[in-house]
């Protein structure tokens, strides 16, 4: 999409051209473009047909050793960056034609090469060689086939430095863009679900030990609130990797006058870095958005090992879909939670990932150094795998089975010791001390063998005059879950207002599909 003023300059150089066979470049036919490209055609980098040297090649009297080259080179992993690499280049191209670094048609002429680069990217057509090192030598090489000298003069007062991490940001902002609405999505099914079974009670559990009945729906919604925090952070994260390097240079910045809040607004950052060593050595954007991964793979590991806890015959609150489970080879009865399974695994692998390139910046100096290169594949790795995570996280929510009754059975009565403790409160027991009794109720209650509720008033009696024949009304699980009416707890109106809460908060949220 042009801008207004592009658009202006254009029609511009149409008036001066009126009445005349010669046309600007916008109104060329492609079969026009190639024949002039194919004139311009050869490799910027090639001393002869035979050897082909680096782009910092000029110093040195010797090639690369192959197998070094076969470590330097990165094009394998950050190839993926094309579309950024491009991005990035393009709008550099349009700062260099404000300060006079390149005309309008030498601009106009490598905005249209670029077009062809990406289709050929974007196509699986671009021809990987094997002295490209990077994408962004790959990309300047294919530019200097197609347009010739004129690609000598995009990377004036650029470096690779300066480069390289401002594709980094733009591919991680677009990532973290996918990802908000991943998560966001993952929220809505844990708020639909819980509307939709908010009439389930449930055993809670602390040391996976029965404590008291709760809601399947307050289950569900403690992890709603784990994620909306987890979006919080990572539009928070979105901020600092929305300030733009490039303008930065190698190291000292640029002395080309170039505009870096044209730059900024061209690329749709927020802001610009203040200090040229930091811009490009900086990489605590790459490192806090994998501890953000990290933390958040951690929150939905815990619901996955919940999840598989609750699938199994011992307790059997849940079951998953078919298409969500896998069997054995050995034992045909079996069926196991493996989208489960795996979410929780590949969370140790990505807070490996994260501490890995923790240790990577713990040991280089200040600015860029090529150890930085092993930014790229740990993003794209935990990005894919977050991403993935949770969207089968959703899917397979979304067609879980809540076994209704097998939940309601799984309450027993000496779950709601508590509630006896309570009761003795009213009474006028102070609450320690109702503790203690109850605490003594509980062992009489497992010396006789029979259930909390099997105790008589007499029985009662014995440890404490306060009981009296209503005791009996703390038996009612519906009744002890209902009781929790402060904001959070656990009874119909505060599990509606949680719903209710979240829905707002989702309507607000600033990333939408």
């Amino acid at each position: 999409m042009r801008s207004e003023e592009q658009k202006g300059e254009i029609m511009k150089r149409k008036k001066k051209l009126k009445g005349k066979k010669e046309r600007i470049m916008e109104d060329w036919t492609w079969k026009e473009r190639k024949m002039r490209w194919s004139k311009l055609t050869f490799c910027f980098t090639c001393d002869d047909t035979k050897s082909c040297q680096k782009l910092w090649g000029g110093r040195f009297a010797e090639d690369v050793d192959p197998d070094f080259h076969n470590l330097n080179s990165s094009i394998n992993i950050d190839k993926r960056m094309y579309a950024e690499d491009i991005q990035g280049s393009v709008a550099y191209a349009r700062a260099l034609c404000k300060i006079n670094h390149l005309s309008q048609e030498e601009m106009q002429l490598i905005n249209v090469a670029f077009k062809q680069i990406q289709d050929e990217w974007d196509n699986s057509k671009f021809i990987i060689n094997h002295e490209d090192e990077d994408i962004h030598s790959a990309n300047e090489r294919r530019l200097s086939e197609l347009i010739g000298d004129v690609a000598k003069k995009l990377h004036t007062g650029r470096s690779r430095n300066d480069q390289t991490v401002t594709d980094t940001k733009l591919w991680l902002r677009k990532s973290i863009d996918k990802l908000l609405l991943r998560i966001t999505k993952f929220v809505e099914v844990l708020v639909i679900q819980a509307e939709q079974d908010i009439d389930v009670l449930m055993p809670g559990y602390t040391h996976m030990q029965r404590a008291q009945p709760i809601r399947w729906s307050q289950w569900l919604l403690s992890y709603a609130w784990y994620m909306k925090q987890d979006l919080e952070r990572l539009l928070e994260v979105r901020k600092r990797v929305n300030i733009l390097p490039l303008g930065s240079g190698a190291i000292a910045g640029n002395p080309f006058s170039i505009n870096r809040q044209f730059l900024a607004i061209e690329l749709g950052f927020d802001e610009i870095t203040q200090n040229s060593m930091h811009a490009v050595g900086d990489r605590d954007f790459v490192a806090e958005f994998l501890f953000w991964s990290s933390l958040s793979a951690v929150h939905l590991s815990r619901f996955c090992e919940d999840l598989i806890i609750y699938s199994t015959q011992e307790f059997n609150f849940v079951k998953f879909a078919d298409k969500y489970s896998t069997g054995s080879s050995l034992m045909p009865q079996k069926r196991n939670p493996d989208c489960m399974e795996l979410i929780r695994g590949k969370t140790g692998t990505i807070l490996g990932k994260c501490t890995g390139f923790m240790i990577t910046l713990k040991g280089i100096p200040s600015t860029y150094n090529k150890d930085l290169q092993e930014d790229k594949e740990i993003l794209f790795y935990t990005y894919d795998t977050l991403y993935q995570m949770f969207h089968i996280a959703e899917k397979a929510l979304s067609t879980l089975k809540i076994n209704r009754e097998d939940c309601k059975n799984a309450l027993t009565s000496d779950m709601l010791a508590t509630d006896m403790a309570y009761y003795l409160v009213t009474k006028g027991v102070p609450f320690r001390e109702s503790h203690h009794l109850v605490g003594k109720v509980v062992a009489l209650a497992e010396s006789q063998g029979i259930p909390l509720s099997g105790l008589t008033i007499s029985q009662l009696k014995t440890i404490s005059e306060a009981f009296e024949d209503n005791v009996s009304y703390i038996w009612d699980f519906n009744s002890s879950v209902d009781q929790y009416q402060t904001t959070g707890g656990t009874s119909l109106k505060a599990v509606q207002q949680q719903i209710s809460n979240l829905r707002a908060w989702l309507r607000d949220f600033p990333f939408k599909k």
